[in-house]
């Protein structure tokens, strides 16, 4: 037969969930270390995570994904440049389109 399954209480989630913001270890080791499914744990995260509990960033990390958000910004730019010419090519293929379709008299 199944297993019972087990219960908790909303203040053991909200510790839990604050014990998993103040850990270094993966989100897998706590579930395995709790005895608690992984996707419960995520589930909990959904409900009862605090960004005050976040452990403060270094500053070579903050560095780090500014660097990331510069290199995305400028890829961004660079496709939406690509979109404009191409949308512009399109346009002018259009055009082509229309005046050679016309009937010669």
């Amino acid at each position: 037969m199944g297993e019972k399954r087990q219960r908790y209480n909303e203040e053991y989630k909200k510790q839990t969930v604050k014990f998993i913001q103040e850990q270094t270890k993966s989100l897998g080791d706590i579930a395995q270390e709790l005895d608690i499914p992984k996707s419960t744990l995520h589930q909990w995260m959904g409900q009862y995570r605090e960004l005050k509990n976040e452990p403060v960033a270094s500053m070579d990390r903050v560095r780090e994904l500014e660097a990331e958000l510069q290199e995305m910004r400028r890829q961004l730019q660079e496709k939406d440049t690509q979109l404009a010419d191409t949308e512009e090519e399109l346009a002018i293929v259009k055009k082509a389109v229309h005046i050679f379709s016309k009937p010669r008299n």
